[in-house]
């Protein structure tokens, strides 16, 4: 039951190259970014990601991406991050845009074993039909599209069929947790984490603060560590690293 590691780099020494991983965090909100940071020490390339954004430049999931280790990347926010555009559209990886709800009901589902499910998101857009670019040919072409995905009319409204994501293994971040691989999220956190960790057969979760098995309140855990394989307990200083995704101040 212990599930405690020593290291980040003994947290990830199995992901290697080809690995599909989920990976949480919101923004800059809940980023493993430990766990990143020894994924990128260990050389692992040709990874197949899940996560709502692949990080900004030169933090989170954008230091794997810089260094043109990801090759695929499920999510539904480019956002500020030039290098993810860059490389998408100079066709340097592939890139599966979801409707945030929707990813975060495919996550559920592959945690909770449901192979799909329909839903309204998409409806009525290439979402659908069909066509979204997921690779561009570097002339600028789409090299490879999107497929049409079956649609049903239930009750005279349509939905769309989407199906669970499953992944080989998932990276995630919490403010407490225990050997056990209980977790607790803090705030936006707690939207993509908990999804990403069920979704993976091996789910490694780096803990800003560990605590003994028993001190956490069970109404008060927001994953029980049935989910999770490993738990990596942060120093101080790492806990403290947070980013600030845009810094508004206001004038005198």
């Amino acid at each position: 039951m212990d599930k405690l590691v020593a290291s980040p780099e003994e947290a990830v020494a199995d992901i290697g190259d080809g690995a599909s991983i989920a990976v949480g965090g919101f923004g800059l909100s809940g980023v493993p970014n430990v766990l990143i940071r020894a994924l990128y020490a260990r050389g692992s390339g040709g990874l197949s990601v899940v996560s709502n954004n692949c990080g900004v430049d030169g933090g989170g999931l954008g230091v794997l991406l810089a260094a043109g280790r990801i090759s695929r990347v499920t999510g539904s926010y480019v956002g500020d991050n030039k290098e993810f555009a860059r490389r998408y559209l100079s066709g340097e990886l592939e890139l599966e845009l979801t409707p945030q709800g929707t990813l975060a009901e495919r996550l559920r589902a592959g945690g909770c074993g449901i192979p799909a499910f329909f839903t309204p998101a998409g409806v009525g857009t290439m979402v659908a039909e069909g066509g979204l670019p997921w690779r561009y040919a570097p002339d600028g072409a789409v090299a490879v599209a999107s497929p049409p995905k079956e649609v049903r009319e239930y009750d005279g409204r349509r939905y769309v069929l989407e199906h669970g994501i499953t992944t080989d293994f998932a990276l995630v971040r919490a403010a407490r947790g225990d050997r056990h691989g209980n977790l607790v999220f803090a705030k936006a956190a707690r939207n993509f984490n908990p999804l990403a960790a069920m979704a993976a057969r091996v789910t490694v979760a780096e803990v800003e603060e560990l605590v003994e098995p028993g001190e956490l309140d069970p109404d008060a855990i927001h994953l029980p560590g049935v989910f999770v394989q490993r738990v990596l307990a942060l120093t101080p200083e790492q806990a403290a690293t947070k980013g600030i995704e845009r810094r508004t101040v206001r004038g005198a």
